[in-house]
């Protein structure tokens, strides 16, 4: 990550970001494109993102609104519009609370008339048609919010083609533009989730599945893994009960496990302390694909009290799993209500 600090000794949020220019390669002329930046406190206070300010209307962005807290991560999105052709360099001022100086991200990347490689756009290949991606994550999602999410599509094919997603849950509907799409030509499909049908804190996970023709049935290769993650209310508390709250210290976010190699298991043991007034409770505790278990001795943890969370990871299922190796915790901790442990592990 990139470092930005401020040069003071006392305790501050700092911000970290994952890159500070995002190359976003060939994308297509009309068809707006997005990409996102990674942001963490690194420091030791919450860091709020007050506002993100593009250099041009051709770019839309969105940032993580909620405080992030010590150790935990955002997100800064931007969506260009790729209403000209040609080379573009966009740049965005991020004002935080960390500095009273502006951080600069760029985004870079060529828009042309016709792709030279399809892989690149729309790496997902289901034969007739591509997908530019086969996981979808709502994060950080409040109750009686509506957020919506784009799965970009290509018909390399010769003959027309209907789009049209199987297995939607109820709390997910679909819109199609076009909805048919002639051979050659790219569209949208608009996903939007209903939080008010979600029936769970935390994360839900389904699998739904694009019909690539008529009659067409459903397999590991059209499957499209859609995550969503509802947050827990903390906006009734008052100043004295978030004073008396728990407060959780997790010992990483992030563990790199390097190649799984021969081994067909490894573990990583990490603990989680109380350092607030009141009992700590772990009230989810999820990973994001089957590929990895989960161990905690206590999701009850008294004031200054310590547990260990064992997380294991399965080299039989990691090769097959669509979604990001994570592991999800949901807290009454109103500072660190949403964590999530990360894992980097190859084959």
């Amino acid at each position: 990550m990139v470092a930005v600090w401020s040069g003071a000794v006392w305790a501050q949020p700092k911000l970290a970001v994952d890159r500070d220019v995002a190359n976003m390669g060939e994308i297509l002329y009309q068809l707006p494109s997005k990409v996102s930046f990674t942001l963490r406190n690194a420091g030791d206070e919450p860091l709020s993102i007050k506002e993100v300010i593009p250099s041009c209307g051709c770019t839309a962005v969105d940032w993580t609104r909620e405080w992030i807290a010590p150790g935990a991560e955002g997100t800064i999105t931007a969506v260009y519009d790729a209403k000209m052709l040609g080379v573009f360099q966009k740049d965005f001022e991020v004002y935080t609370n960390a500095l009273e100086e502006p951080v600069y991200l760029h985004i870079q990347g060529r828009v042309v008339a016709k792709l030279s490689d399809y892989s690149g756009s729309f790496p997902v290949d289901l034969g007739n048609v591509r997908l530019n991606v086969n996981n979808i994550e709502f994060d950080n999602v409040n109750k009686g919010d509506r957020p919506m999410a784009e799965l970009q599509i290509v018909n390399t094919g010769r003959k027309s083609y209907k789009p049209y997603l199987m297995h939607l849950p109820p709390y997910l509907s679909a819109e199609y533009y076009p909805e048919v799409l002639a051979g050659g030509r790219m569209g949208k499909i608009l996903l939007t989730l209903d939080s008010e049908k979600l029936r769970q804190m935390g994360l839900t996970q389904s699998s739904i599945y694009l019909a690539r023709e008529l009659g067409d049935k459903v397999s590991d290769e059209n499957e499209i893994v859609v995550s969503s993650v509802l947050l827990p209310d903390f906006s009734s508390l008052s100043v004295q009960e978030r004073e008396m709250a728990p407060r959780m210290v997790l010992s990483a976010d992030s563990v790199n496990l390097g190649e799984m190699g021969r081994k067909r298991k490894k573990s990583v043991t990490l603990t989680i302390q109380n350092t607030g007034r009141r009992n700590l409770e772990i009230r989810a505790l999820q990973v994001f694909n089957k590929a990895l278990s989960v161990e905690l001795s206590d999701r009850n943890i008294g004031p200054g009290e310590t547990e260990k969370l064992k997380i294991t990871v399965s080299a039989k299922y990691l090769k097959t799993a669509k979604s990001r190796s994570r592991v999800l915790l949901i807290t009454n901790d109103p500072a660190r209500s949403k964590e999530i442990v990360t894992l980097n592990v190859g084959l």
